[in-house]
Parts: C-alpha cells; sequence; structure tokens
C-alpha cells in the first residue's frame, strides 16, 4: 500500500484525495513502489532555507525531496518526504500555460521520482526521468 501523509505550512487547495489520486496512478506506473511518503507544502521563505541548508543554493525552488534511505538494504515502508512551494506551482503553471492542480502534480511525480532513485543529473537520466513524469502526469490528467 502507497500512503500520503499530508501537511500544509500555508493556505493551499490541493486535498489529500488529489494527492492519492496521484500517488495511486504513480503506483499503476511504478508497479515496484510500496511505502509511505510525506507531503509537506510550504512557502518560497521556507523553500529557500530548505535549498540553503541542504542544497548549499540560496534561491528558492519547486520541490525538494529527501529519501529516507538511499541504502537499499535498509528495509523501509518509509519512503521520505516531499516539500513542495506552493507559492513556486503558482507561478510555473502561469507561466507554463497549465492548471495549477497540473503542476503541483508533475512536482509531486518528480518528487515521488526522486525518492525511488531517480534523477537528472546527466541528460540521459534527465530524458529517462523527464519523460517518465510527464507520461504519469497525462495519464493522470486524462483520468480526470
Amino acid at each position: 500500500m502507497f500512503k500520503a501523509n499530508y501537511f500544509k505550512n500555508i493556505a493551499c487547495p490541493i486535498n489529500l484525495l488529489f494527492i492519492n489520486k496521484t500517488i495511486n496512478i504513480f503506483k499503476k506506473e511504478i508497479k515496484k513502489v510500496d511505502g509511505e511518503v510525506d507531503v509537506v507544502i510550504i512557502n518560497d521563505a521556507e523553500m529557500k532555507r530548505l535549498n540553503m541548508v541542504y542544497r548549499g543554493k540560496n534561491k528558492t525552488t519547486d520541490v525538494l525531496s529527501f529519501a529516507f534511505s538511499e541504502d537499499k538494504k535498509i528495509k523501509s515502508d518509509y519512503l521520505g518526504q516531499i516539500f513542495i512551494s506552493y507559492p513556486q506551482i503558482k507561478k510555473q503553471a502561469k507561466e507554463y500555460k497549465v492548471k495549477e492542480k497540473e503542476e503541483f502534480s508533475r512536482m509531486l511525480t518528480h518528487g515521488l521520482l526522486h525518492l525511488i532513485g531517480y534523477d537528472h543529473d546527466t541528460i540521459k537520466d534527465e530524458k529517462k526521468m523527464f519523460n517518465l513524469q510527464e507520461k504519469i502526469v497525462n495519464k493522470i490528467f486524462s483520468s480526470f
């Protein structure tokens, strides 16, 4: 079972039902995934602080993921935490001319992919991850 814990530190129209729908479609695509994840909605100031502390970047970003364990030997049902800046979601949705829910779903999917080991450090890895991300997002929004 794939489960989300949802925390909002700022006002955000996204609800747990939508997050679970996104996660369930993600799970259908990535069949080996099971576990629990924390999804935390924060503002730009908090995201900037986290980005500085954990990545050394003194700027805000849209999503940060923190895997509980990157060591495959440690078995746990807890996958980790995904922090999403809702102000960035709103900004990017406007910039890319998509609905906020779609951009949120994209960033949640992006964070989930990071938690299970995907990355975009190389062009090859980026293409693989982003293609899978968009495939999942398209499935989410074709099901509405």
